[in-house]
């Protein structure tokens, strides 16, 4: 049974279960998004965020579980959670032949929002796009559209605002600025619920969901969550990578070693430099020169480390 405390948070989900034939693809799925936070609901393809946050909009029955939205079942009461939530898809449809306004001006209307040439106003020029509101959203950059998107999904001024991978396909700048207008929306009080692949987007983040085909592997703060893995992580640079890695991959005391873009990260079963001269010294046999350090995991090793062993679920609070 739903406790007063869970209907007060604008998200809570509890053993959520979505199965597609044979494929369970939200399995057993808990977790509460409280209100003013940024939560992020973080994994690759397939692991299961869209599905959930369908069942938390109501666009999906679950198989087994609760989930209410605002204390009410999204898929019974969905017309009640209209005006409270806002919804930006992976595919979210703009009109190309109506321009920036009257594209803002449809989506009110649509939510039955009578006065909102102030609101407009006021949205399209926090997203910088004032001078571009006679222009055809046809004639938009990706960028500027994922902006308008934003707008119309905010002219009805919802309480929380839910976003499925809203910077997949956009250029880095955008990619900034959007994660910038998401921030200050969050100071002045709004509610994200916000998946995404990309774990550098997920330390921006109040708190985190890390799920993996379909289930969820860890739930806390992403500055705590990667202190749950043990050992220490060093950080390789040399000059061959390759040779690097095969000399660290089966030696003992490595637990694992992972490439991040030029470099590797050893975890090693020893701590401060003693992990480092452990390495050192693995290296110096195999004639691999290297530049080492120990450095703080990071919440992609945590990913890693969680998605390659069999553990149970964290939780970092």
């Amino acid at each position: 049974m739903t406790t007063p405390a869970e209907t007060d948070a604008p998200v809570h989900v509890s053993s959520l279960t979505r199965r597609f034939g044979a494929v369970r693809a939200v399995d057993g799925v808990t977790f509460d998004v409280r209100r003013g936070e940024m939560f992020g609901l973080i994994g690759p393809d397939g692991a299961g965020k869209t599905t959930t946050l369908r069942m938390i909009l109501g666009l999906l029955k679950p198989d087994a579980g609760e989930v209410r939205t605002f204390g009410l079942d999204p898929v019974r009461e969905r017309r009640r959670l209209s005006s409270r939530v806002g919804y930006l898809s992976q595919r979210f449809s703009l009109y190309g032949d109506l321009t920036v306004d009257e594209n803002v001006a449809f989506f009110a209307e649509i939510h039955d929002v009578r006065e909102y040439a102030a609101r407009r106003d006021a949205l399209l020029e926090m997203v910088r796009m004032t001078p571009f509101r006679d222009r055809l959203a046809d004639r938009l950059s990706g960028g500027m559209k994922q902006k308008l998107a934003l707008v119309c999904t905010l002219v009805h001024t919802p309480e929380l605002l839910v976003l499925d991978e809203p910077t997949t396909g956009v250029d880095p700048v955008t990619r900034r600025e959007l994660w910038r207008l998401l921030a200050e929306l969050v100071g002045d009080g709004l509610t994200l619920l916000v998946a995404t692949p990309y774990l550098d987007e997920a330390e921006r983040c109040t708190r985190v969901v890390l799920m993996h085909r379909g289930e969820v592997l860890a739930d806390g703060r992403p500055a705590d969550i990667p202190s749950r893995m043990p050992g220490t992580v060093v950080k390789v640079t040399a000059r061959d990578r390759n040779a690097a890695f095969a000399t660290l991959d089966t030696a003992s005391g490595i637990a694992d070693v992972a490439v991040f873009g030029t470099s590797l990260h050893a975890r090693v079963d020893a701590a401060g430099g003693d992990a480092e001269e452990r390495v050192r010294r693995l290296l110096d046999a195999s004639n691999v020169n290297a530049d080492l350090r120990v450095i703080r995991p990071s919440l992609e090793d945590a990913f890693l480390y969680l998605t390659t062993h069999d553990t149970a679920p964290t939780e970092a609070t």
